[in-house]
């Protein structure tokens, strides 16, 4: 699985120490040191994976994942000396795909990245399925692309994985811990709150009113449903 990985690092040792992991895995690491050569750098080359710290030069961390998400489902892994979980969630509800605290193993970033890679890479091998139709929401799993009455629906990669995982499978209740498993395999990392914050984002995109959902249902006490939209509560 050799992957072309943009690492946005302003510690210029610190983004040597990955690169150097990067490439004994077999990868090949592209270094930018500021905010806007990052986006620069995925423009221009298209890695399959973006290492992204939060704070960089010129442009930051979040301000760089907010831009990507406008034009990309590019997978980004932030690394950040913040950790309460305030950071944590904001940062996925910018469109992070993981989020790694200072200071940290590199071997815990390899796992991180391998864990990305895989899923990405693992997405593709589903192109075959067909398209998920539940209600006015369609889901296709070749194309990774969602629509809602016709209308295209900009995700994440971890929105569309949660997304597709429950359209495979419509009225079923999933706990947030299957919807994890389902996304990030084995990741003992990723808190189950990163599922709540996967589901409002999706709210927001395909609901009419996200405060009143009729498709992301919750099911108190247990997790969620979807359900195509017409059924009572």
């Amino acid at each position: 699985m050799n992957a072309l990985v943009l690492v946005a690092e302003d510690d210029t040792k610190q983004a040597e120490v990955i690169r150097r992991y990067l490439e004994s895995e077999g990868h090949t690491a592209l270094l930018v040191h500021d905010g806007r050569a990052a986006l620069d750098g995925v423009r221009r080359h298209r890695p399959d994976l973006l290492v992204l710290d939060v704070m960089m030069p010129v442009v930051d961390g979040l301000d760089v994942c907010r831009i990507l998400r406008r034009e990309s489902d590019l997978p980004v892994l932030m690394l950040t000396a913040r950790s309460t979980e305030e950071d944590l969630l904001l940062g996925l509800d910018l469109g992070a795909d993981d989020y790694l605290t200072k200071p940290y193993s590199p071997r815990e970033l390899m796992a991180r990245i391998r864990t990305l890679l895989r899923r990405t890479r693992t997405s593709g091998v589903a192109a075959a399925d067909p398209v998920l139709r539940v209600g006015a929401l369609r889901v296709d799993p070749l194309r990774r692309a969602v629509e809602i009455a016709g209308r295209q629906v900009a995700c994440t990669p971890g929105e569309f994985d949660v997304l597709a995982t429950m359209a495979a499978e419509p009225e079923r209740v999933f706990t947030r811990r299957q919807l994890l498993s389902g996304t990030r395999g084995d990741d003992r990392y990723i808190t189950e709150r990163t599922i709540d914050v996967h589901i409002l984002n999706l709210r927001k995109k395909i609901e009419p009113v996200p405060r009143q959902p009729v498709y992301l249902r919750t099911v108190f006490g247990v997790g969620y449903r979807l359900s195509d939209g017409t059924r009572g509560r």
